[in-house]
């Protein structure tokens, strides 16, 4: 059973920071493209960050230079630290695990962040 467990959203004051985590299980960690989206009120579901296992990294033009994505190979794990945070940043926060050859993917539950002062 495939399980991508959300930890670490909030509340935080704009110009704060959060630390989301993810811990996978139930599948083969290597093989997938580890990655955090968001979906804020009345909008689409977005792509924030992935990581590959090669360590390639993509983000959103909206968090470079503030969000940073990192992944535990020993672990399971998938971590995103979000720093200068804005009120804009405010979404339920989702990982995703996804599999480029013979196509699948997984979402977690997803974590609420709000950025509000």
């Amino acid at each position: 059973q495939v399980q991508l467990v959300e930890s670490g959203g909030g509340l935080v004051q704009p110009g704060g920071s959060l630390r989301l985590s993810c811990s996978a299980s139930g599948i083969i960690f290597s093989l997938y493209v580890m990655g955090w989206y968001r979906q804020a009120p009345g909008k689409e579901r977005e792509s924030v960050a992935s990581i590959r296992h090669s360590g390639s990294i993509d983000y959103a033009d909206s968090v470079k230079g503030r969000f940073t994505i990192s992944r535990d190979k020993a672990k399971n794990t998938v971590t995103l630290q979000m720093n200068s945070l804005k009120p804009e940043d405010t979404a339920v926060y989702y990982c995703n695990a996804k599999r480029t050859w013979n196509p699948i993917e997984y979402w977690g539950q997803g974590t609420q962040v709000t950025v509000s002062s």
